[in-house]
C-alpha cells in the first residue's frame, strides 16, 4: 500500500478511532519514559552505592563477619626498693553474651519454647559458677541489647569452668570471653594513699597508679577473626594478631618495711591522742629526695578502695551519691602532700636559719633576746607558751625553749621583704615538683600586706599554710648543707621485656643557705633534743636533731583544734633522714607536739635507724649497754639459722622443718634485743604468721614488763627508768611473735613543750 493510500485511509478513519490511536501512542511514551527515567535512576543508585557508598558498605561488611577482641596489656607492676611486689596485674577474663544469637532453632525457625529454656538453664549456670544473681542474669540474657556483660575481670579458674559447661552442653553461640588483666595489691593497706589504685579499666585514679599512668598501662593488642552469623568463629580462617604492649614496672623509693614502722607507729599515735582528723608522716632522704616513708591515717584497703573506713562509715549508706563520692575523696586524699596546715614551732628552724645566713645574730649571743610571757606588737598582746617568761636568751635557748617573743623579736629584725625572698627561695610558693598528682598549695599574706602582726606570728609559723611535704623538703635543705633538692617517690623504671632500667637522678635545684648556716641550725636541732622541748624524741646511741610544733586552731576553724608535730633529723651531724609527724586534732590529755609527737619520731626511729645500718655513736645507757643485733638468717636452713641465733645470745622460735630455707624473721636482721630475747623464723610454705596479743604494760616496772613480754614470745626495748608510762603498741593489739615491744619508762611525767 503505497503512502498515499494510507493518508487516505487515515483521513477516511472516524474520529473517535483517531483519537484512541493518539490515546495510545501518548500512554506508550509516558511508559517509555517511565521505564528510562527509572532505568536511569537504578544505574545512578547502582554508582552511589559502588562508587560512593563502596568503602562504608565493605566496611560494615567486614565488621559483621569478623570479630576483633582487644587484647588487654599486662599494667606494670609497682614495686619498692627492695624489690617486693606492692602492685600487680593478673590474668583475668571478662563474660559478655550477645543475647540475640542465643537460640534454639527448628527448621529454620526459633523455638521460643525451647530457647527460653535454654537461657534459664544458662543463667543457672552462669548465677553458680560466678555467685551472681540468677533473675539479673537471666534479664541480661534475655534484653533487647546487642550485647551485655554478664562479669568482669573475673579470675581465669571459674572462666575453665564455664568453658566446660558450655561445651557440653553445646552453648557456645552467642558468648564471649575476652582475656584482661585485674590489678591487685598483696599488701592491702600499706601506703594506700600513696599508691593510689585503678578503675575498671585498669586506669590509674590515684597516687602513683595516677601519675605514672602513661609510664604503667602499656598498650592493648587486638585479635581479628572470622564469624559466622551466630558469632561463632570459623576454623582456618585468617587471623590477625597485634601484640599487646605490655606497661613498664616501678622501683619506688618508698621501703615497706620502713613504711610498716611508721604506719604501725603513725596508727597508735592517732588512736591514743583520739586525734579528730587523723595524722601523717614522711621520712625522707635529704641528699637524693627520695621519699622511705609516706604514710597517711586513716587509710583504706586499695583492693576494695570504694568501701567506705571506720572513719567515714557511719552514716554513710544514708548520704547522697555526691556526699558518698566527697567522703571517699577523703579517705583516699594523700594529706601529706595534698593538704596544708599551719606548721606552728616547727616552722622557726626556717625564720632562724634566715636570720644566721643574713648575719643578722648569733646561735650563742647571751642576751640576744628578752622574753617576759608576752611581746606587745602594734598594739596587740601575744603570749609566749611560759607566761612567766623565759628572760634573756641567745639563739639556741629560744629555740630550745621554743619562745615566740624571741622569735618575734628575730622576725622584726629580718623584716618583711627579707623574710619573703627566702620563703621563695626555699620552694614554700610553688609545689615541691613531687612525682604525685595534685599537689596542695601554701596560703601566705601578699608581701605588701605584710604589717607588724602578720610578720610577728609569721615568724613563729602561724596564720599562714604550708603542705607537710614542703615543710620537709625545705628543712631537707638544711640538713644537706644548705641545698635545695626535689622530693620524689619513684626510683626506677624498668622495661619489662628487657630488664633495661632508666634511673629517676636526683635534682639539686639551689643552694638556699651556707654549708655553715646549715651547720649551726643542725646544732640547734640538736640542742632542742639534748636540752629543750624535744627531749623525748631520743634515740639512745643516735644524735638526734628536732623541733617541736603546736599550732593553735584557726579562729575561723576552730572546730579542727590543735596540730600537733615534730620534726627530726637524725644523725644531726651527717643527717641521713628527715622525719615529719604531724597530728590533727589531738583530744586527749595534751596536744602538745613534744608530749605526743616527740615520742612517735622516737620509736620510728629506734626501729629504722638500726635497720638502714646508720652507725651509732656508741652511747648507751645502763639498760643498753647488752643489747645484741639481731643477725640477718634470711636463706639460710633453719638449722644454720638456729646455731647463728643461738651463738648470738638470743632465743628462737619457728614454723617448719629443719632443712627448709628460712624466708622470714622477726624481729628483721640489725634490731636490737636484751639478752636471750625471741626471733621468730619461718620457712618456705610455712608463712602462716603466729600471733601474741600484747598485755598492758602501762604502771608496771621493767622487770615485770619484761617478764610478762616474754610469756607471749615477744621482745621489750625500754628507755628511761622508773615505772612504764607509755608503750608502743596498745594493750589488745594482735602482733606477730617476736614484735618488739617499745616502752618508756619514766617516774613522772613531764610537759611537753609549744
Amino acid at each position: 500500500m503505497d503512502k498515499r493510500k494510507i493518508e487516505n485511509n487515515k483521513s477516511n478513519m472516524p474520529k473517535k478511532t483517531k483519537y484512541i490511536v493518539k490515546a495510545s501512542l501518548l500512554r506508550m511514551g509516558v511508559i517509555l519514559g517511565l521505564l528510562i527515567f527509572f532505568f536511569v535512576l537504578l544505574v545512578g543508585r547502582i554508582g552511589y552505592i559502588q562508587f560512593i557508598q563502596g568503602a562504608w558498605l565493605k566496611q560494615r561488611e567486614y565488621r559483621q563477619s569478623t570479630s576483633n577482641t582487644v587484647i588487654s596489656a599486662k599494667r606494670g607492676t609497682i614495686y619498692d626498693a627492695n624489690g617486693k611486689a606492692l602492685a600487680i596485674s593478673a590474668a583475668v577474663d571478662t563474660v559478655s553474651v550477645n543475647p540475640e544469637y542465643i537460640n534454639v532453632k527448628k527448621d529454620g525457625v526459633t523455638d521460643k519454647e525451647a530457647t527460653a529454656k535454654l537461657k534459664e538453664k544458662m543463667a543457672k549456670a552462669f548465677a553458680d559458677i560466678f555467685e551472681l544473681n540468677y533473675d539479673d542474669v537471666l534479664a541480661k540474657l534475655n534484653s533487647d541489647k546487642s550485647v551485655e556483660t554478664i562479669i568482669s575481670k573475673v579470675e581465669t579458674d571459674k572462666v575453665e569452668v564455664l568453658k566446660e559447661w558450655l561445651e557440653e552442653n553445646k552453648a557456645t553461640a552467642g558468648v564471649n570471653i575476652d582475656e584482661d588483666t585485674k590489678r591487685y595489691y598483696p599488701y592491702d593497706n600499706l601506703a594506700s594513699n600513696l599508691i593510689g589504685f585503678c578503675g575498671s579499666s585498669n586506669q590509674g585514679l590515684d597516687g602513683v597508679e595516677l601519675s605514672y599512668d602513661n609510664v604503667l598501662k602499656g598498650t592493648n593488642g587486638k585479635l581479628t577473626t572470622a564469624i559466622s552469623v551466630t558469632q561463632d568463629a570459623i576454623p582456618d580462617q585468617n587471623k590477625e594478631y597485634i601484640e599487646p604492649e605490655n606497661g613498664s614496672n616501678i622501683y619506688l623509693t618508698i621501703d615497706s618495711n620502713i613504711q610498716s614502722v611508721v604506719e604501725k607507729y603513725l596508727k597508735q599515735a592517732v588512736e591514743e591522742n583520739n586525734c579528730s582528723r587523723g595524722g601523717n608522716a614522711i621520712i625522707m632522704d635529704p641528699k637524693t629526695g627520695e621519699i622511705l616513708a609516706m604514710a597517711t591515717y586513716p587509710d583504706y584497703n586499695l583492693n576494695d578502695p570504694y568501701t567506705p573506713n571506720q572513719t567515714i562509715a557511719e552514716g554513710f549508706d544514708e548520704l547522697s551519691g555526691q556526699e558518698q563520692t566527697n567522703r571517699l575523696y577523703s579517705m583516699w586524699r594523700n594529706r601529706a602532700v595534698l593538704d596544708n596546715y599551719e606548721p606552728g614551732s616547727t616552722f622557726k628552724v626556717i625564720t632562724a636559719s634566715i636570720a644566721l645566713e643574713e648575719d643578722i645574730t648569733e646561735t650563742d649571743i647571751a642576751g640576744d633576746f628578752y622574753c617576759s610571757g608576752s611581746q606587745i606588737v602594734a598594739n596587740r598582746t601575744i603570749n609566749c607558751t611560759s607566761r612567766s617568761g623565759h628572760g634573756s636568751q641567745s639563739l639556741r635557748k629560744a629555740i630550745e625553749n621554743s619562745c615566740n617573743p624571741a622569735l618575734i623579736q628575730l622576725g622584726q629584725r629580718v623584716g618583711a621583704s627579707n623574710f619573703y625572698k627566702y620563703l621563695r627561695a626555699y620552694g614554700f610558693f610553688s609545689p615541691t615538683g613531687i612525682d604525685l598528682p595534685s599537689e596542695g598549695e601554701s596560703s601566705f599574706w601578699a608581701e605588701e600586706n605584710v604589717g607588724p602582726v602578720e610578720l610577728a606570728t609569721m615568724s613563729f609559723g602561724q596564720r599562714f599554710t604550708i603542705t607537710p611535704m614542703q615543710l620537709v623538703k625545705a628543712v631537707s635543705a638544711i640538713a644537706n648543707d644548705g641545698i635545695l633538692v626535689t622530693p620524689h617517690v619513684v626510683k626506677e623504671i624498668e622495661n619489662p621485656d628487657t630488664g633495661a632500667k632508666n634511673t629517676i637522678e636526683t635534682v639539686q635545684e639551689k643552694q638556699v643557705i651556707s654549708k655553715e648556716t646549715a651547720t649551726k641550725m643542725r646544732e640547734i636541732m640538736q640542742s632542742v633534743v639534748e636540752e629543750g622541748g624535744g627531749s623525748h624524741a631520743k634515740v639512745i646511741g643516735y644524735t638526734i636533731g628536732g623541733k617541736t610544733g603546736t599550732s593553735e586552731p584557726d579562729p575561723n576553724h576552730l572546730e579542727n583544734g590543735y596540730v600537733a608535730s615534730f620534726l627530726a633529723i637524725a644523725p644531726a651531724e651527717n643527717t641521713k633522714l628527715v622525719t615529719l609527724l604531724t597530728l590533727y586534732g589531738p583530744r586527749g590529755s595534751s596536744y602538745y607536739g613534744g608530749t605526743i609527737a616527740a615520742p612517735v619520731v622516737s620509736q620510728i626511729l629506734s626501729e629504722v635507724l638500726p635497720y638502714l645500718n646508720i652507725p651509732s655513736n656508741g652511747e648507751e645507757s645502763e639498760d643498753t649497754s647488752k643489747l645484741i643485733t639481731v643477725p640477718n638468717v634470711q636463706n639460710k636452713t633453719l638449722a644454720e639459722a638456729q646455731k647463728i641465733i643461738q651463738s648470738a645470745g638470743l632465743t628462737y622460735s619457728y614454723v617448719g622443718n629443719s632443712n627448709e630455707i628460712v624466708t622470714e624473721q622477726m624481729p628483721k636482721s640489725g634490731a636490737k634485743l636484751v639478752s636471750g630475747g625471741i626471733v621468730k623464723l619461718y620457712t618456705e610454705g610455712n608463712d602462716e604468721r603466729v600471733s601474741q596479743t600484747v598485755p598492758d604494760l602501762k604502771g608496771v616496772t621493767l622487770s615485770q614488763a619484761k617478764n610478762m613480754l616474754k610469756a607471749k614470745n615477744l621482745n621489750i626495748s625500754s628507755k628511761g627508768s622508773g615505772i612504764v608510762i607509755s608503750q608502743e603498741i596498745v594493750a589488745g593489739t594482735s602482733v606477730d611473735e617476736g614484735t618488739i615491744i617499745n616502752v618508756t619508762l619514766q617516774d613522772a611525767i613531764s610537759q611537753g613543750q609549744h
